[in-house]
C-alpha cells in the first residue's frame, strides 16, 4: 500500500499543534534524552519508537482509567491508548526534525463485529523516498510490533474478508473525529463506548 500525504507540504509533518505539542518542555526533555543516546536520525527514530512502545503502557493493558490526548501529557503520565501513543511518538520524531504523521487501520473482532479505528505513525527518514508505518501500541502476548522501515512489523495485519482496512492517508494532525473522541471522554470506560468505527 502506498501511503499518501494529507498535506502536500512536508513542513506540515514537522509542525506543532495542540495535540502534537513538541515544543512543550516535557516533550523536549524526552527528545533530548533520546538524542544523547543515539547517533543519527535512524537510531533516534528507533529509540523514540521503543521508548513510547515500551515505557508508556497502553491504558487497556495497564487498566489506567485516565484519557490523554496531548503528547506532553502522554509522556508525563506514561499512559494512553493507541491514538495518544501515536501522537506522542509523532511529537518526539518532529522534535528531532523527522517528518512524521498519523495513520490508521480499521480492525474488528474475529467474526468481523465491533469494528474500531486503530492508530499508527508514519515517518520519513532522510534518504528515504517513502513513508514507513510503525505501531507504538505496546506489545503483549500475541502482539509483537517492531521498528522496521522495510518490512512492516505492526501489531495487526488487516483481514480484508472481515471488513478490516488500511487507510492510506498520512495525517499531519489528528483527524477531528479522533481528537474529539479523546477530548470528550471523561474516562477510559466512556472512551471505549465512543471509539470511531471508521474514518
Amino acid at each position: 500500500m502506498r501511503l499518501m500525504q494529507q498535506s502536500p507540504d512536508i513542513a506540515a509533518y514537522l509542525a506543532a499543534d495542540e495535540a502534537i505539542d513538541h515544543e512543550h518542555p516535557r516533550v523536549r526533555e524526552v527528545a533530548a534524552d533520546l538524542a544523547r543516546e543515539t547517533d543519527d536520525a535512524y537510531t533516534y527514530a528507533r529509540a523514540a519508537f521503543t521508548y513510547v512502545r515500551d515505557t508508556v503502557p497502553h491504558s487497556a493493558d495497564s487498566g489506567d482509567p485516565c484519557v490523554t490526548w496531548r503528547a506532553s501529557d502522554v509522556l508525563a503520565t506514561r499512559n494512553g491508548i493507541c491514538y495518544a501513543k501515536s501522537i506522542a511518538l509523532t511529537a518526539l520524531l518532529r522534535a528531532h526534525g523527522i517528518p512524521a504523521g498519523l495513520c490508521y487501520q480499521r480492525l474488528a473482532d474475529d467474526d468481523g463485529a465491533n469494528p474500531v479505528v486503530h492508530g499508527l505513525v508514519a515517518l520519513r527518514l532522510p534518504g528515504h523516498d517513502r513513508w514507513a508505518r510503525v505501531d507504538p501500541r505496546g506489545n503483549k502476548p500475541g502482539i509483537d510490533a517492531r521498528f522496521s522501515l522495510e518490512e512492516e512489523r505492526l501489531a495487526w495485519t488487516v483481514r480484508e474478508h472481515l471488513g478490516e482496512a488500511d487507510y492510506p492517508t498520512v495525517y499531519a494532525a489528528p483527524p477531528p473525529e479522533i481528537l474529539h473522541t479523546l477530548k470528550s471522554a471523561r474516562d477510559r470506560t466512556e472512551l471505549w463506548q465512543t471509539l470511531p468505527t471508521h474514518l
